[in-house]
């Protein structure tokens, strides 16, 4: 296989939870050699299950954490900060996502230390709020963010109420603007030869997720309505029943809707004054929508979804978790991936001459530590002393 895009960068992850973690976890898929850095007591979603594997790690901590290397270190006392530094001398990329200030109470500061220290190092902060402002340092959670970012409130119908969104869409946007910074970070190192701090919070990635919805308020003053399945802005655009699975009709434009009109076999629909464009869609959505369930109601959806797709109409049959993972293009994309009893979502970015891959299923707590330590000089009557005096884990604190 060719090399990986990010082959030769080296990452210090300290980071836990799922923002942090699912940024290393990308660069790691492309090359990057990732070493985390777990407290004594282990990133806490090794916890969080079940379910747990044979060798009982979380399903949940296995989802963010393949192509590490795991050491268990106490960071706040000096020899643990002297190992990290040591860590840290031929590393590019350092990800954490302690509480503001955590850091600079430790010695450890990107500004007063580590940027002088190492001046090539590119610092990247997750966080929950932000290191300023009115909330600046505060603690953040997915669905924490959600509440405070408006998503909640767009979520749902008016039969349901406000509800969370189902996936820690948060979490994992702030991890990949975490990634886009990193690398933007590297290129720009090329030329300044100059390493920098970056910073993604879980809250400015919450507001940037508001699309339509902040555009729609900034431009109108109006608060957007809970519409559930439905688009604020386009019609039809929304969940639909059938016999089977229901059907999702994303329809952009009037050619996609004329053609959905007669793959339903009634071309004369886009020709009614209500229907003629998305503006008079939109006016008239009830109408509509009492239409297409007539003619979807009878139908097969995963049938009708793919005659639709093969026709040029956005559809989608509303698969299960299950269901997804097992159908016939997931495979083909590769986006489930199995090694040595791990199975885990595939690589999304695809490049054609440096692919990602999945080299190492994700590592048992600090599983790593004695080779990575020999690997910086680490003797092994130095290691064991490290261990015997709490510094090193190779178990989690109780």
């Amino acid at each position: 296989m060719s090399k990986s895009a990010l082959s030769g960068l080296k990452v210090i992850d300290l980071s836990r939870v799922l923002g942090g973690p699912f940024c290393t976890q990308i660069l790691a898929d492309h090359g990057a050699e990732v070493i985390k850095v777990e407290p004594p007591q282990g990133d806490e979603t090794r916890t969080w299950g079940p379910p747990f594997n044979e060798n009982g790690l979380s399903a949940y901590f296995s989802g963010a954490n393949r192509n590490k290397r795991s050491i268990a270190l106490d960071i706040r006392d000096d020899k643990g900060k002297e190992i990290l530094l040591k860590l840290l001398e031929d590393a590019d990329i350092l990800v954490e996502n302690f509480k503001t200030g955590s850091l600079e109470k430790w010695g450890l500061g990107y500004e007063d230390v580590l940027s002088e220290k190492f001046p090539r190092l590119i610092h990247c902060r997750v966080t929950g709020f932000g290191a300023d402002g009115p909330f600046g340092g505060f603690p953040g959670y997915d669905a924490v963010i959600q509440a405070w970012a408006g998503l909640i409130s767009i979520n749902g119908s008016p039969e349901s109420g406000q509800v969370r969104v189902g996936i820690p869409l948060v979490d994992l946007g702030t991890g990949m603007n975490a990634v886009i910074g990193i690398l933007m970070a590297v290129n720009e190192r090329h030329t300044s030869g100059k390493g920098q701090s970056v910073e993604a919070s879980l809250y400015d990635t919450g507001i940037q997720l508001q699309h339509p919805h902040a555009p729609n308020t900034l431009m109108s003053g109006n608060a957007p309505k809970l519409t559930g399945n439905s688009h604020p802005n386009i019609a039809p655009y929304d969940l639909y029943q059938t016999a089977s699975a229901p059907v999702f009709l994303g329809i952009g434009n009037n050619g996609q809707f004329r053609k959905l009109c007669e793959a339903l076999g009634r071309p004369e629909i886009p020709s009614d004054a209500r229907f003629v464009d998305n503006s008079a869609r939109l006016a008239h959505r009830d109408d509509l929508n009492s239409i297409l369930g007539e003619l979807l109601k009878d139908r097969d959806g995963v049938e009708l979804a793919t005659e639709l797709l093969k026709a040029g109409v956005p559809a989608g049959a509303a698969m299960s978790v299950p269901e997804a993972l097992a159908h016939p293009h997931t495979k083909h994309r590769e986006m489930v991936v199995e090694k040595d009893g791990y199975s885990g979502t595939g690589i999304a970015i695809k490049m054609s001459r440096t692919p990602g891959a999945v080299r190492s299923v994700p590592p048992g707590f600090g599983v790593n530590g004695r080779d990575i330590l020999r690997e910086i000089g680490y003797d092994e009557s130095e290691i064991s002393s490290l261990s015997e005096t709490g510094i090193l884990w190779e178990n989690p604190k109780t």
